[in-house]
């Protein structure tokens, strides 16, 4: 019985890790198609969006066969738990890259909008958080999951930046205004990729510790009446 629950246990790990390399590519690629212009690569983007959904589907099936199969407890059921929230956080990592690659091939058919350049900064960012996010589920890693957590608050406020300047360019150039909120789009998606990192790091501390961390770090302020998406 061991064995067939540590081997079902490495098949896990390999399909979740499987995902997550391909949302972190689709994520670089989508990135790449606004960067290049590229309505090809943008498309390829939005069609490989199907493969995560289908390895989505199967990760959740693996996970409830081991919970009904093995009824595992402690670590082992620990890591099935975070496994199943890591899995509907990657695949709305996909879903956003695929949104932002839509909207890339949408704005390669318009005038070039030099805003677009800003995104180079919260890209990295973003990309740098998903990628430590899955290293850290690889390596256990609770202090580089503690450095993706650190890191979305810079996101949150370069965001907040790139929508002050879109806002004061469409008051500049009212005639762009479907452009520009196709920017403000894909800023919306960068950050909220970033909140999809953000709880796969926070898993990893769950996985390791056992301790759930998430919202310990909001603070309550009364006087802001700001919903989160």
């Amino acid at each position: 019985m061991l064995h067939y629950w540590q081997r079902e246990i490495e098949n896990l790990k390999k399909l979740i890790l499987s995902l997550g390399a391909i949302v972190e590519e689709q994520i670089q690629r989508a990135m790449l198609s606004l960067e290049r212009r590229d309505t090809a690569l943008a498309d390829e983007v939005i069609s490989r969006d199907r493969e995560v959904d289908s390895l989505e589907i199967l990760i959740e099936e693996e996970c409830l066969k081991i919970l009904a199969l093995y009824q595992p407890v402690a670590k082992e059921l620990r890591f099935v738990v975070a496994v199943l929230k890591m899995n509907n956080d990657l695949e709305r990592m996909g879903d956003l890259a695929a949104n932002i690659a839509k909207r890339a091939r949408y704005l390669s058919k318009k005038e070039k909008i030099d805003l677009i350049i800003e995104f180079n900064d919260v890209s990295d960012k973003v990309q740098s958080m998903v990628k430590k996010s899955l290293d850290a589920l690889v390596n256990t890693d609770v202090a580089l999951a503690r450095e993706v957590l650190a890191a979305d608050d810079e996101v949150d406020k370069l965001t907040k930046t790139t929508l002050k300047r879109t806002i004061n360019a469409i008051e500049k150039d009212p005639e762009r205004t479907k452009e520009y909120f196709s920017v403000r789009s894909i800023s919306k998606n960068l950050e909220r990729i970033a909140d999809s990192a953000t709880n796969i790091a926070e898993d990893v501390v769950y996985l390791c510790s056992g301790e759930i961390i998430r919202h310990q770090s909001e603070d309550f302020n009364p006087e802001d009446n700001t919903e989160k998406s």
